[in-house]
C-alpha cells in the first residue's frame, strides 16, 4: 500500500512541475494575443499542448496505480 502512495505521490509531483511551466505558457501566449504575433502565438501554443499530453499521461498513470 505504502508504495502505491509513494509511486502516486511522484506522479503528482511530476504533474505539479509540469503543471508550473505550463502556466508560464498561457501568461506568454495572452502578452502575445495582446500584440497581436499569431505566428509565435501559435509556436507557444504548440508547447502548451506538449506539456497538456505529459500531463494526460502521467494522470493516466496515477489512475492506473489507484485502481
Amino acid at each position: 500500500m505504502k508504495s502505491h502512495y509513494n509511486n502516486s505521490l511522484k506522479l503528482i509531483n511530476q504533474i505539479s512541475r509540469i503543471r508550473s511551466k505550463n502556466n508560464k505558457n498561457w501568461m506568454d501566449i495572452l502578452k502575445l494575443a495582446f500584440k497581436n504575433d499569431p505566428r509565435n502565438a501559435s509556436k507557444i501554443l504548440s508547447k502548451i499542448t506538449n506539456f497538456d499530453k505529459r500531463i494526460s499521461k502521467l494522470t493516466s498513470r496515477l489512475h492506473k496505480i489507484n485502481k
